[in-house]
C-alpha cells in the first residue's frame, strides 16, 4: 500500500512538473511572438515620430523664411516709397527753384520802376574754380578796375548775375551761383563803400550758359559772375523798393 501511494504521488509530481514546463514553454513562446509582432509596430511608430518631428521643423523653417521674406518685401516697399517721395520732393524743389530763377532774371524791370532811363555803361565777368566761391587776386584786380568807372556814373545800379556750369543738380547750382554773386557784391560793397540799394543780385545757376558745357573750357566760362553798370541818364537815384526774398538780395 505504501508503494502504491508513493508511486501515485510520483506520478502526480511528474504531471505537475510537466504542466509547469509546458506552461513555461508556452509563456516564452508567447513573449517571443508578442515581441516579434510588436517590434515592427514600435519601429514604425518611432519612424512616424521622427517624420512628424522633421515635418514640424520643416514647417517652422518655411514659416521663418516666409516671415523673413515678407519683412524684406515690406522694407523694400517702404524704401521704394521713401525714395519716390524724396524724388518727388526734389523735383518739386527743383521746379520751384527754376521758377524763382526765372522770376529773378526777369524781375529787374519790376524792381526798378524807371529802368527805361538806365543804360549799360560797362560790364565785367570774373570766373571761379569748380565748386568755388572765393575770389582770386586776379578777380579782385579786375573788380578794382571796374569800380573806377563808378566815379563818373550818375544814379547807377549794379546788376550782379551769378552762373554755374552744368555739373550738379539745379537746386545746388542756384545756391552756388547766388553765393558766387554774393562774394562779388561783398568785395565791392566793403572796399568801395557802395550802399546796398545800388546792387541787384541774382543767381541763375546753369540756366543761361554763355558757352557749351561739353568742354572743360566752356564749363570754365560758365562758372562766372557778371557785373553790369547801369547808369540813369537823368542822373536820378534808383527808385528800387526794399530788396527782400528771392527777387533781389542787397549786400
Amino acid at each position: 500500500m505504501i508503494y502504491v501511494r508513493t508511486q501515485k504521488n510520483a506520478m502526480v509530481a511528474a504531471s505537475a512538473v510537466g504542466a509547469l514546463c509546458l506552461l513555461m514553454a508556452t509563456g516564452c513562446t508567447t513573449k517571443k511572438y508578442v515581441r516579434s509582432q510588436t517590434a515592427p509596430i514600435i519601429q514604425h511608430t518611432n519612424e512616424l515620430d521622427d517624420a512628424t518631428a522633421k515635418n514640424g521643423r520643416d514647417i517652422r523653417d518655411v514659416d521663418q523664411r516666409a516671415q523673413s521674406g515678407i519683412q524684406q518685401a515690406e522694407q523694400s516697399a517702404n524704401q521704394a516709397t521713401q525714395q519716390a517721395n524724396t524724388a518727388k520732393q526734389a523735383a518739386g524743389t527743383a521746379q520751384q527753384s527754376a521758377q524763382e530763377a526765372v522770376n529773378r532774371a526777369d524781375s529787374l524791370a519790376s524792381v526798378v520802376s524807371n529802368l527805361d532811363n538806365y543804360k549799360q555803361m560797362a560790364d565785367i565777368s570774373v570766373h571761379f574754380g569748380f565748386d568755388k566761391t572765393t575770389l582770386t587776386n586776379k578777380d579782385k584786380e579786375k573788380l578794382d578796375e571796374f569800380a573806377q568807372k563808378l566815379n563818373g556814373a550818375k544814379g547807377y545800379l549794379l546788376e550782379v548775375t551769378g552762373g554755374t556750369d552744368s555739373t550738379g543738380s539745379a537746386t545746388y547750382n542756384y545756391d552756388l551761383s547766388q553765393r558766387r554773386a554774393e562774394s562779388v557784391v561783398q568785395y565791392l560793397a566793403s572796399k568801395y563803400n557802395i550802399p546796398p540799394h545800388k546792387f541787384y543780385l541774382i543767381g541763375i545757376g546753369k540756366d543761361q550758359a554763355v558757352a557749351p558745357n561739353r568742354t572743360a573750357k566752356g564749363r570754365a566760362e560758365n562758372r562766372r559772375v557778371t557785373v553790369q553798370l547801369l547808369s540813369n541818364t537823368t542822373g536820378q537815384e534808383p527808385t528800387a523798393p526794399a530788396q527782400t526774398g528771392m527777387l533781389a538780395r542787397p549786400q
